[in-house]
């Protein structure tokens, strides 16, 4: 395939069925030599009026409107769309590299339509670069993988139609086609890593094993096949430890989980979050999870974080639950405030109120009209219905087995100052509905911690 000359019939002709059936073609756009090769083979067959190039502007570089400016004149020359989008790039604990992308994809997704598509330029090159990189930063059999030629990106579909085509015949064909691109001069600073292992490591590489690409693709292809493996025997694992949907999570019997070999334990936390759209943990997570919260006493309550995740333990399960930095920021800021119940009604934390008309069973109708919302202040008490004595709300809690990341986030109601409903979880005594009479269930949905 290397050898072959670059043209749209070999990069786009296998894609055609997919792009004429797709309402939306999104065309990842830097100006560089990558995406502006993968631009003008796209325009060779689709008519330019579906395409669409997305170009992002880190403002990390002096000459990022330059680009930008590029970008769209090579765009209006075209009579092709294209969206730019300035970003705010924050380095995080993975670097500025890492930050970047991340802004990248987030606009991204936020364009992609439903099952839309979008088409990045990287090239067999690049796919060396990751994979040594990667293997660099101690990754295990996914990330060895590589970049897939297809995945999901949020409601959308991404596509690498270039990945086995190498670097230099995408030069060639720019320059058979008289193409201008940007060249982006941080390329040449070896103290990014991956611009080290371009400029100094790979043409060592290349020197001794000519071949390196096939080799290391050969790497890639194995590594899948054994991330397929673990994956799917995670699943048939996770399977045999009673798991549960849980508010805003999942959760697992931990007595279970410990019968496990610590293979098949760390092979559970690897993949878990993953199955579940969650970011995966590194190897010092998964070991903190170890330590941390399987051996830890049961009636403690400690937490691992994992980004966008965290594993918990409550009693005899381990929780696995999505975090919202927003709710846990805000849920402080939650004011006292009057829940007409004919509409929804959001908490600060992102969660929110509905209910359900019923007979008989919930909150009487009649006195709901309109509920004062509030959370936990503490020395609230309650009698739930059915129970012979009232009690300190934090001892229901603990009696209700609600697990401690909710007890102060949970919506309290009051009618005349009166604690009538906590959360879903119980109606206190003297207003619950009786047999026949109209009444009204709580709903409260949480969709993260």
């Amino acid at each position: 395939m290397a050898k072959a000359q670059l043209g749209y019939e070999l990069v786009i002709g296998p894609l055609m069925d997919e792009l004429e059936k797709t309402s939306q073609i999104l065309v990842g756009f830097s100006g560089g030599l990558d995406s502006t090769v993968l631009l003008a083979l796209l325009a060779e067959t689709i008519p330019v009026e579906r395409l669409c190039a997305v170009h992002v502007n880190h403002g990390l570089s002096p000459k990022a409107n330059a680009w930008q400016a590029h970008v769209e004149d090579f765009c209006g020359r075209r009579n092709i769309a294209c969206h730019s989008e300035v970003v705010e790039v924050v380095a995080s604990g993975k670097g500025l590299e890492d930050a970047a992308r991340q802004s990248r994809y987030r606009v991204f997704e936020n364009l992609l339509n439903q099952d839309g598509i979008l088409l990045l330029g990287h090239h067999s090159d690049d796919q060396v670069e990751t994979l040594l990189y990667r293997l660099m930063r101690g990754s295990g059999s996914k990330g060895m993988s590589g970049m897939p030629v297809s995945r999901r990106v949020g409601q959308g579909r991404l596509i690498r139609p270039l990945l086995s085509w190498p670097k230099s015949a995408l030069i060639t064909y720019a320059e058979d086609k008289n193409l201008k691109w940007v060249e982006d001069e941080s390329n040449n600073v070896d103290i990014f890593e991956r611009n080290y292992l371009r400029n100094q490591l790979i043409p060592v590489l290349a020197h001794q094993w000519p071949d390196y690409r096939q080799r290391l693709r050969a790497v890639a292809e194995l590594s899948y096949e054994g991330h397929q493996l673990a994956e799917a025997t995670a699943i048939e694992t996770i399977a045999t430890l009673q798991p549960a949907e849980e508010r805003a999570g999942w959760s697992l019997s931990i007595s279970l989980f410990s019968n496990l070999t610590q293979l098949k334990q760390k092979n559970v936390l690897r993949y878990w979050p993953e199955i579940k759209g969650l970011n995966a943990p590194g190897a010092k997570v998964i070991n903190e999870v170890l330590v941390a919260l399987i051996d830890a006493r049961q009636d403690g309550s400690p937490k691992v974080s994992i980004g966008d995740g965290q594993y918990c333990r409550f009693r005899d399960r381990l929780y696995l639950l999505k975090v919202s930095e927003e709710a846990d920021s805000s849920i402080e800021q939650q004011k006292d405030l009057i829940w007409n119940i004919d509409n929804p009604f959001n908490l600060s934390d992102g969660s929110h109120l509905t209910v359900e008309q019923t007979v008989g069973d919930g909150l009487r109708a009649d006195l709901a009209v309109a509920l004062s919302v509030t959370i936990r202040k503490g020395g609230e008490r309650c009698k739930p219905a059915g129970r012979g004595h009232s009690n300190s709300l934090k001892k229901l809690l603990q009696e209700f087995n609600v697990e401690p990341w909710w007890r102060d986030r949970a919506p309290l109601f009051f009618i005349d100052q009166q604690l009538v409903a906590v959360a879903d979880f119980w109606i206190c005594d003297g207003w619950e509905a009786q047999p026949g009479e109209k009444s009204i269930k709580i709903h409260w949905h949480t969709n993260s911690l």
